[in-house]
């Protein structure tokens, strides 16, 4: 049986941008202005209706003032675009190089999130790692259900 690596890194703040154009020309273009000051990492796109999408990443808090410049200057090239910005979470990621042929990981994850009450508000994986976002609050009970995952 393998065991999991779970991290966690805290004070991690989620900008999303919506009512967005479309298209890889736009996420090129917003995350090319954010790579000259800051270090974004979570990214989920939602396709939207009408040509537009939203798109949402996480950045480590301290950087919250140059991004917050950056999407102001976003809006005034793009009118219609919205901005929030949420501060007050932790990233916890659950890795192992078992997970590659593993089944069922996710679900299980999901479940233990689900079973503890964790306010879950982003997912992102990749092929050995998955990586949630809950609010500050949710962190320490989310690290220790995860505890009990099985490959």
């Amino acid at each position: 049986m393998s065991t999991f690596n779970i991290s966690a890194r805290e004070s991690v703040t989620v900008i999303s941008l919506s009512d967005c154009p479309a298209g890889a020309t736009f996420l090129a273009e917003v995350f090319g202005r954010f790579a000259d000051s800051v270090n974004v990492d979570m990214i989920a796109l939602t396709p939207g209706s009408s040509g537009c999408t939203a798109v949402s990443f996480t950045l480590d808090t301290e950087q919250f003032a140059p991004a917050l410049a950056t999407t102001g200057a976003l809006q005034k090239e793009y009118p219609t675009l919205k901005v929030s910005v949420s501060t007050g979470y932790t990233k916890i990621t659950v890795g192992s190089a078992a997970m590659e042929d593993a089944k069922g990981v996710a679900a299980q994850v999901f479940a233990l999130v689900e079973r503890v009450g964790a306010d879950l508000r982003m997912v992102t994986t990749a092929l050995t790692e998955i990586s949630l976002l809950v609010p500050e609050a949710d962190a320490t009970v989310t690290i220790a259900a995860l505890g009990v995952l099985k490959a």
